[in-house]
């Protein structure tokens, strides 16, 4: 009997983590199968679900609602999730947009009738810094406490966040379950293309999210300051291809960052630019050459996407412009696919005129509507090459021209995210609110 109590006992402690939530809001009883969630409860680890700290919740019959963005989070282990969302207010009418991990565009807009439900789905990519074998992504200090080794960006830490907001962001009932047959398309580039934080800069890696249905999986991998030599260096191209399974896709996009010559690294100050600095007829495309026969070897599809256009006059070479050449030359040169999002940018520039500042936070890195406008770029540019993974782009993005960009800048009204920025977690436990100077801005 002693035996079989511990032979239990070993199990139980060894038992696999759960990869199949249901969740119901609200004051009402929870539904057969589904764990109901009460305003008041908080994350924690010991429990593995729950609001983040600082949402403001109304109860409401069979659903919670809030004038604030609000933020719910789940203990998962790495993997993909297929999320089904049911948003409504039995009481009012609602609208609601979905954001996952760091600042994941995922749904738009949602509006719901009072007393009237929308049930959407959506697939999200949790990770988490270590390789299979062994190692770890070498994570810089906007990612990671280097002190005590934990992860302080939601895109590297070990649950699965969602993010509700907008002018009534009304939620009834969550299911999550971890998918093996999802296609998983990853990202691999610098600030222009991470998951940014917080604040006024969204980039295409944070939007194509809305473009794809819920058979496509994204996995951002960019990160700010990043280079093909850093990518590299850090381990985090290795972690990428740890990850690719047959079938899957790699976007790769380089060169704002591999351009610079020289200065201060700006994600590891020990470093200088010109220990990274490629030239762009020579080890730029060969790096490139080389990242898209890593992708090839794993039976998953390389995509070269050219650098975004900086805030330019399309009537002068772009500071890029010799990086952009590049990268749509490799792609010719190895047949792989390309998107030139840098001469989508510039017609993106030319189209908008006096508004065109508007795509932009500063001279390179994409405002909210500009990162918008950019995904919009990288799905045409799917569907322009004829990929399979074009037949999972969504109805609703439409004949989307560069030249006559929709939606104009005075339709655009993505809500504000949580707390105004969003994205990271202080060191403390509270959300990392990163100046507008914060190097977690700059390329």
């Amino acid at each position: 009997m002693l035996a079989t109590l511990a032979v239990f006992a070993v199990v139980s402690l060894h038992a696999a983590p759960a990869t199949d939530f249901k969740f119901q809001f609200g004051a009402a009883n929870a539904m057969p199968g589904y764990t109901l969630v009460p305003p008041s409860q908080i994350y924690s680890k010991e429990i593995g679900y729950g609001f983040e700290p600082g949402a403001t919740l109304t109860a409401v019959a069979n659903a919670v609602t809030s004038a604030q963005p609000f933020l719910f989070s789940v203990a998962v282990p790495e993997g993909n999730y297929r999320v089904t969302v049911t948003l409504g207010d039995p009481t009012a009418d609602a609208i609601t947009t979905v954001k996952a991990e760091s600042r994941r565009l995922m749904l738009e807009r949602v509006r719901t009738a009072a007393g009237k439900f929308e049930t959407r789905t959506f697939t999200v990519n949790v990770r988490t810094p270590k390789i299979s074998n062994g190692d770890e992504v070498n994570l810089d200090s906007r990612e990671m406490n280097l002190a005590t080794h934990k992860a302080i960006s939601r895109d590297w830490d070990d649950k699965l966040t969602l993010q509700f907001s907008d002018s009534h962001p009304a939620v009834s009932a969550i299911a999550i379950q971890k998918v093996d047959d999802a296609v998983t398309v990853f990202i691999t580039g610098d600030s222009t293309v991470t998951d940014q934080p917080g604040g006024a800069i969204t980039t295409w890696g944070q939007n194509i999210t809305r473009w794809f249905t819920s058979d496509v999986a994204v996995a951002n991998h960019a990160e700010s300051g990043e280079t093909l030599k850093g990518f590299l260096k850090e381990r985090r191209w290795e972690k990428l291809l740890d990850s690719v399974h047959q079938g899957d896709y790699v976007i790769i996009e380089f060169g704002c960052n591999d351009s610079k010559k020289s200065g201060p690294q700006n994600i590891y100050p020990n470093q200088d630019f010109s220990e990274t600095y490629v030239d762009a007829g020579t080890t730029y495309k060969e790096l490139l050459k080389q990242f898209a026969a890593d992708v090839q070897k794993k039976g998953a599809f390389p995509i070269i996407a050219s650098p975004s256009a900086r805030r330019q006059d399309s009537k002068k070479p772009g500071s890029l412009q010799a990086y952009a050449d590049a990268a749509i030359a490799v792609a010719k040169e190895i047949n792989v696919p390309s998107i030139d999002l840098n001469s989508f940018g510039v017609e993106l520039n030319d189209a908008l005129g006096a508004d065109s500042p508007k795509l932009f936070n500063d001279q390179t890195h994409p405002s909210e509507y500009g990162g918008y406008l950019q995904s919009k770029c990288i799905a045409l540019g799917i569907k322009q090459d004829n990929l399979p993974l074009a037949k999972y782009i969504v109805d609703d993005l439409g004949d989307f021209n560069p030249q006559h960009p929709t939606p104009l800048l005075a339709n655009f009204n993505l809500p504000p995210d949580a707390g105004g920025r969003g994205g990271r977690v202080a060191r403390g436990g509270a959300r990392a609110l990163a100046p507008t100077n914060s190097p977690a801005l700059k390329p």
